[in-house]
């Protein structure tokens, strides 16, 4: 069967109630024949202890450079390089990487808590709840209404400050990309010093608010160190803004646009159209794949969560050709193209109020 334009979706045929519930298992049988499945042990070895390397090679440059204006410009690679420690402490979450739990708890602590300072466990909640039920506005925390809101009953409640930021953000999302860095932060320590954290993690807590102490003192005793107070403060922003910045630009395009399951209807689907309707992927060479992480095939990643991230750029022929057999939509484009999407749903939002 000859494959459909990648700019233009498959459109699906209405859901019809008579629908089998199970559309998935066919395609999970392919993809595990295939094993895209299986651990990437050496891959993972391998990109794991460059990416450590290179932030140590970062550290010890801060400190020779020293109280150096010049010392500015190595806050852009470690950001840089903290996107890529998100990247893997977000395949252990995922249990990607290793074969237990334990390991992947722990890879997920050495690159969450200690080299990022942001809180795994915070994350896993978040990030899971978001798999479960992708772009539902009662059950998707990245979907909750919060500085920028998704739909427009979300935006018909705005008053105030906040009526003035939905009828611009689409204008403002990027600028507040910047912020993410630290609302990350700020998030997820107010989550393990919280009564819910507690009773969440009970002992654990204190694992998880060890290693963020660790990151913390850490960071501050690097950068009280190695330069100046005004400048450790503009090196801590620069990092920070660019870090959220690089991060939002990753997952922005996934989702924003797509279709959003209505919380007050019945809806009759699967596993596969759950997954398949509400996420994007961008369409990009070896350049666009490494500075999204592999993230950029997300449906096949909603699909397959546990499946190494190096695989899902090789699952996505199997996965685009098996929706298009079964005339389900797979949607793809280019990043410009991904982001105007986004935006110009963000814009319809708060049209209302305009």
């Amino acid at each position: 069967m000859p494959q459909a334009s990648a700019d233009v979706a498959v459109t699906a045929p209405p859901r019809q109630r008579d629908k089998p519930l199970d559309e998935f298992s066919p395609l999970l049988r392919e993809i595990k024949g295939q094993s895209l499945l299986h651990r990437r042990f050496g891959w993972y070895t391998a990109g794991i202890a460059l990416n450590s390397v290179v932030l140590a090679a970062l550290v010890v440059g801060i400190l020779l450079v020293g109280d150096s204006w010049w010392n500015l410009l190595l806050a852009v690679p470690l950001a840089l390089f903290s996107t890529r420690t998100a990247f893997f402490g977000h395949d252990a979450g995922h249990s990607q990487i290793a074969s237990t739990r334990r390991t992947n708890r722990l890879l997920g602590l050495w690159h969450g808590n200690l080299l990022l300072g942001m809180s795994s466990a915070w994350w896993n909640d978040k990030h899971n709840r978001h798999h479960a039920n992708p772009n539902h506005v009662d059950k998707d925390p990245d979907v909750g209404e919060g500085v920028l809101v998704w739909t427009q009953m979300q935006a018909e409640k705005r008053e105030g400050i906040n009526r003035w930021l939905t009828r611009n953000q689409a204008w403002l999302f990027f600028p507040l990309l910047l912020l993410e860095g630290f609302a990350l932060k700020v998030a997820s320590f107010r989550m393990v010093f919280s009564r819910e954290g507690w009773e969440r993690q009970g002992r654990a807590r204190a694992t998880e608010i060890t290693l963020l102490a660790v990151n913390l003192v850490a960071y501050i005793t690097l950068l009280a160190v190695a330069m100046s107070p005004g400048k450790a403060v503009l090196f801590a922003l620069i990092h920070h803004m660019l870090f959220g910045l690089h991060l939002g630009c990753v997952f922005a395009p996934n989702h924003k646009g797509m279709e959003m399951p209505d919380p007050d209807a019945e809806q009759r689907w699967g596993h596969l159209r759950r997954q398949v309707l509400t996420s994007r992927n961008v369409r990009g060479g070896l350049v666009t794949d490494w500075m999204m992480g592999g993230l950029n095939y997300q449906i096949e990643h909603h699909l397959f969560p546990n499946m190494p991230r190096p695989n899902l750029r090789l699952a996505r022929p199997t996965v685009q050709r098996y929706c298009q057999e079964n005339g389900l939509s797979y949607a793809e484009t280019g990043l410009i193209d991904s982001y105007r999407q986004a935006l110009r749903h963000m814009h319809d939002v708060g049209e209302p109020l305009r």
